[in-house]
């Protein structure tokens, strides 16, 4: 999302499809924020090293991106009050978060006038970072009904619930609330939910927001703000702690400052991290698939890979790519891993940037990582959705979604 103070939204354009030329020349974007300068925060954990991964890459020098010319961004659904996730359910069906506090139906391509969930009475969606959030369909969710929501609520702060469905609709007085965390600003909500191939629910939260994490959250073991939190819903009521969770609490990973974002590759389970910067960088973090967890990321000591605030610790771990707000761009939205019918994508992780439209591919060889600029989309992309296919589609603050399609 956008960071603090970013509150005008750029012009959009509404089209038929969003078509692919080549990339404008970027330019730099950086959004001041008005808070506590940083503060050097001293190290609590000695990360956990990232273990190495048996998914088979493609050889060298195999990362040659399909051609975007011969692809597009073609709406499938419009009229939606600010998307900002979407789902699938096993059934065909597509789930759509409106910011506002709505979640709505996609069914055989159709809108379904009367929404699944309506929480606008208690969603705060005062501040442009805050709202209904994040969306997470229970893995035997065909069965039991239950799905998990992400929202600010009742002062600003984060609530993680759960709710049960009846059929089209779901009643809104049937709240389980798991979690609630506080959040001393507006801003860095995270927000993201997300089922692992382990059963556990993940949930993104940002460092709580202000300039340079002035109180230290995100390197804090001691709060949940700046992390991905791991929790076994299926164990006891509300949740218990997975017991291989690496600090014995909630905590999977740390030194996040908001992971707007995250998505696992459905086919290898590793897990990506989209990181929404400072002020000079994006990042893209990554943890293959039977982490251990406890990697620390690195912020506020880090901006992506660079030198931030204090003396760093040993064990960081830094992201597989990066962009520069002078490369164009202000705020990362995290992606998926193509796993759909277009074979000439599989394997590639598509991720965006909010303000420019801009959209890139990212892919490991044995010549490591490596990214590429593929579609200016010219709109703000709030969230990338994948169906139980593994198309992608990409949400818009102006009420559309998209599907990337051949031309």
């Amino acid at each position: 999302m956008r960071r603090f103070l970013l509150l005008l939204v750029l012009p959009i354009l509404a089209c038929s499809g969003l078509n692919t030329p080549l990339p404008p020349t970027p330019t730099s974007d950086s959004v001041p924020e008005t808070s506590a300068p940083p503060t050097a925060i001293p190290d609590t954990a000695v990360p956990t090293e990232i273990p190495s991964t048996d998914t088979p890459l493609p050889p060298p020098n195999a990362s040659t991106f399909p051609d975007p010319n011969a692809y597009s961004w073609q709406i499938t659904v419009s009229g939606l009050a600010r998307p900002v996730d979407l789902q699938p359910d096993g059934s065909g069906r597509l789930f759509v978060l409106e910011k506002v506090g709505r979640i709505r139906i996609i069914q055989n391509g159709q809108l379904l006038e009367t929404p699944f969930l309506d929480i606008t009475d208690r969603v705060n969606n005062n501040g442009n970072e805050m709202g209904l959030l994040g969306l997470a369909l229970h893995p035997d969710f065909p069965q039991n009904g239950f799905f998990y929501v992400n929202y600010t609520g009742s002062g600003g702060n984060t609530f993680i619930s759960r709710f049960q469905s009846n059929g089209d609709t779901a009643d809104p007085d049937n709240e389980k609330i798991l979690l609630t965390v506080d959040q001393p600003f507006p801003n860095h909500n995270g927000g993201v939910l997300t089922f692992g191939p382990d059963g556990y629910l993940y949930a993104g939260l940002g460092d709580g927001g202000g300039q340079g994490d002035p109180f230290g959250n995100a390197q804090n073991l001691g709060v949940l703000l700046g992390k991905i939190l791991r929790i076994d819903v299926n164990g006891g009521d509300p949740y218990v702690v997975p017991p291989d969770n690496p600090f014995g609490n909630e905590i999977w990973a740390y030194g996040l400052r908001n992971p707007w974002r995250i998505s696992f590759d459905e086919l290898t389970g590793d897990l990506y991290i989209a990181d929404v910067g400072q002020g000079t960088w994006e990042e893209i973090d990554y943890l293959p698939a039977g982490s251990p967890g406890g990697t620390n990321f690195g912020w506020d000591f880090r901006e992506g890979a660079h030198e931030y605030s204090g003396t760093p610790p040993t064990g960081l771990v830094d992201p597989v790519a990066e962009y520069s707000h002078a490369e164009g761009g202000c705020s990362v939205t995290g992606g998926y891993v193509y796993r759909g019918s277009m074979a000439e994508w599989n394997g590639v992780y598509l991720y965006g940037d909010y303000c420019t439209g801009f959209i890139w591919g990212l892919i490991r060889s044995n010549d490591g990582w490596q990214k590429q600029l593929l579609f200016d989309v010219d709109v703000t992309i709030t969230s990338f959705g994948q169906d139980e296919a593994g198309e992608i589609y990409l949400l818009s603050d102006n009420g559309n979604i998209y599907k990337l399609t051949r031309k």
